[in-house]
């Protein structure tokens, strides 16, 4: 099964027998204290593709925020209430998308993967890339049957990545900067787990904002430390565009754990050690 579609495929798929479940999951991350926060809902309400349900990834795709992060993980249940009432359902794919660069979209699609939803596809590029119409207002669904079972993939908590960093590959996906602990703008300190190694998710598309192709994907991560055996793990500021990373990694070949927690319930524990500086690579 692949992991992502593009536009023209999307768009011969709406239009034949079997339509995917069509996610908007369009959010952005503001960092600036008193920056205005981005409505996704306004956003789909003003246009997307045809048929897309609107799914907000604060309220349907994590618990608020706490000990465990901004974004922890969301209880299965209501997670699985808001799948249905957005029409998925088990036995119909699903294609999610955002508006780039793919951290909304492939949270949905990790969660999904993770609950045991076997056909999920981010539309590569995200409605930046879509060229047929668009629709105005909202869209509803008729409810899906889908319920969901955690465990298809595999989760790191604070410890395992931190085991995962001194016996496997730890993947920091955010910027180079915030690694390196030159600036922190949203959690309460800057830095790196121990032994993590800088892969920001920008190098993961082109300047088309597409995921680079498989083989040069599998060339990136080879270079980071990943070689057949290694046993991977993804974290970034809290779940979010980690998932884009092992979106990436699946892309490449690789299967890649991912540490919800990320750097935001890491760093709120005063306790856990901190690295700061360039990548010891």
């Amino acid at each position: 099964m692949k992991a992502i579609i593009s536009a023209s495929e999307l768009a011969s798929d709406l239009a034949g027998p079997r339509p995917p479940t069509l996610l908007d999951v369009r959010w952005q991350l503001t960092a600036a204290a008193g920056s205005t926060p981005f409505d996704g809902r306004a956003a789909h309400a003003a246009g997307h593709i045809p048929g897309a349900v609107f799914v907000d990834l604060d309220a349907d795709l994590a618990d608020p925020p706490g000990p465990a992060g901004r974004h922890p993980l969301p209880d299965t249940d209501r997670f699985g209430t808001a799948m249905r009432a957005a029409g998925v359902s088990s036995d119909r794919p699903v294609v999610v998308y955002d508006g780039g660069p793919g951290w909304a979209a492939a949270r949905a699609w990790w969660l999904l993967r993770w609950t045991g939803h076997p056909d999920v596809r981010v539309l590569d590029g995200g409605l930046p890339a879509w060229e047929g119409p668009l629709a105005s207002g909202t869209e509803e669904s008729a409810p899906g049957d889908f319920r969901p079972v955690p465990g298809a993939l595999r989760v790191l908590d604070a410890d395992g990545a931190a085991a995962l960093a001194r016996t496997g590959l730890l993947l920091d996906a955010r910027a180079g900067e915030r690694y390196r602990g030159e600036v922190e703008p949203i959690d309460p300190v800057g830095g790196h787990i121990p032994g993590a190694v800088s892969a920001p998710t920008t190098e993961n598309l082109t300047e088309t904002g597409h995921f680079r192709p498989a083989a040069e994907l599998a060339e990136r991560f080879k270079a980071l430390g990943v070689t057949e055996g290694t046993e991977v793990g993804v974290y970034c500021g809290s779940g979010v565009s980690a998932a884009q990373e092992v979106l990436a990694l699946t892309l490449a070949g690789t299967p890649a754990a991912l540490y919800a927690g990320s750097w935001s319930e890491w760093s709120s524990n005063g306790s856990r050690p901190v690295a700061v500086g360039p990548d010891p690579q």
